[in-house]
């Protein structure tokens, strides 16, 4: 059990601009609730006095936030459902707390795992958008003699996809240890530069991305998905196993590129996906992925941009016998295809025009539903079909606020539908932790398929 011992409303340092603050589409397309992750820190080499620790977080928040003062503000509906963002300086959120249980009680911090929750910021969605934190901050102290914390932070995705995210953290963390920061990591906030890029906006692909994925087939609506059990597993592969997956994947690819390491291990995912429900070989399936395209868009976007700078496609339509049957080249190739779709500035540019033209952003917007919470008319990527996140490229366990680099990262909350992140291991040898949510009834079939590779 956790107990909060101080909770800190923390603004600005300096002055900063007032006002609305603009918002592009790639912003408007994410789900606007939070993106909560964890650090684990265990470094009984370092004296970590909690209480000073706080104080120098809340101290070197206050100095962050004058750069990043878009997170002071608070988001509010506008026609269409879409978002504005005021820059009102109501401020971000720090929280101490204690827990009485020991870090080796927590087990390995499995995401939605009901004792987890205990050490993100409690998030209260039934108030109105303009009383919710756009960034807040949970340091627990575990009981015991040794220095083990927990720092959980939680951004509202419309303010930042995971590149800012880990920007961000990593600056703050920065200034905590006493550093400064250099002209180059200092945040760049103008999203002007990546919004519809004409007026009226002009619709040049097809954009399969925003149409309805595959329902199992008989079905006319993926309500009886939602509603099915799912639960969350974390599969750690080796170096060894992620190299021989993409040597798998590039089998008889004479592409240019070869198949890269979340590809191959994606196309593994979705594989043993369609393997463990059993469904009808005929069955058609697709992935959903998203893509960082700051480099992909002309003229690029800066490194530092603050913001989402996103990307999502799909893949063709396959049949589930096919991404059996075939080599795992098959199902690879399909994602890679996925990917280099939104890897040019036209398209980008094309996909922004077409959110810019919705009247409505429901439709389209991603959702995260939670379980008692069923739409029908979402795009749903449970069964038959995979959604997959690569989180392989974040900093994650460089991040250190002056007691050394984290000892467990990952996500505290996966969507409760079948989807598979692709993470970062501390061992930074190439080795990857799959965060999985995946349907009980078919849980132990995926897992018994993912081991055999």
């Amino acid at each position: 059990m956790v107990s909060i011992k101080a909770s800190y409303v923390v603004t600005p340092k300096e002055e900063t601009p007032k006002g609305l603050f603009c918002l592009s589409e790639s912003d408007q397309l994410w789900r606007w609730s939070h993106t909560s992750t964890i650090y684990v820190y265990n470094n009984n080499n370092v004296n970590v006095n909690v209480n000073e620790l706080v104080q120098r977080m809340k101290e070197s928040l206050s100095q962050i936030l004058v750069h990043y003062y878009p997170l002071c503000g608070r988001l509010s509906w506008t026609e269409g459902g879409r978002l504005q963002m005021d820059c009102n300086t109501k401020g971000a959120i720090l929280l101490q707390a204690e827990s009485k249980k020991t870090i080796d009680e927590y087990g390995d911090f499995s995401p939605n795992d009901d004792a987890i929750k205990e050490l993100v910021p409690n998030i209260d969605y039934s108030q109105p958008i303009e009383d919710i934190p756009l960034f807040l901050a949970q340091v627990t102290k575990f009981h015991g003699d040794g220095n083990a914390i927990a720092i959980a932070t939680a951004i509202s995705h419309t303010m930042s996809d995971g590149a800012s995210r880990s920007h961000f953290i990593n600056s703050w963390a920065k200034l905590t240890r006493g550093d400064a920061l250099g002209p180059h990591e200092l945040p760049f906030l103008d999203r002007m530069v990546f919004t519809a890029s004409s007026l009226p906006p002009l619709r040049r692909f097809d954009h399969p991305e925003f149409k309805p994925p595959p329902l199992i087939l008989g079905r006319t609506d993926n309500i009886e998905e939602q509603k099915k059990k799912t639960r969350d597993v974390k599969l750690k592969l080796t170096a060894e196993q992620v190299q021989k997956l993409k040597q798998k994947a590039n089998i008889g690819d004479s592409e240019s590129r070869p198949v890269s390491r979340f590809e191959a291990v994606g196309a593994h995912i979705w594989r043993c996906a369609c393997m463990a429900r059993e469904l009808d070989k005929n069955q058609p399936t697709l992935a959903k992925t998203v893509v960082n395209v700051r480099n992909k868009v002309n003229p690029p976007l800066p490194k530092n941009y603050f913001g989402n700078a996103l990307a999502s496609t799909v893949t063709s339509t396959c049949c589930v016998g096919d991404i059996i049957s075939e080599p795992l080249s098959y199902g690879a190739k399909r994602i890679r295809e996925a990917v280099e779709r939104v890897s040019n500035d036209e398209y980008i540019r094309s996909q922004l025009d077409f959110v810019a033209q919705q009247q409505g952003m429901d439709k389209i917007r991603t959702q995260f539903l939670e379980k008692g919470e069923y739409k029908a008319n979402v795009s749903f990527y449970g069964n038959p079909n995979i959604m997959l996140v690569s989180w392989t490229s974040m900093p994650a366990y460089e991040i250190d606020f002056g007691w050394g680099k984290p000892d467990y990262f990952g996500p505290t909350v996966v969507s409760p539908f079948d989807i598979g992140i692709v993470g970062p291991s501390p061992e930074g040898d190439g080795s990857v932790v799959v965060f999985l949510c995946f349907q009980i009834e078919h849980m132990q079939s995926f897992i018994k398929h993912f081991w055999d590779i």
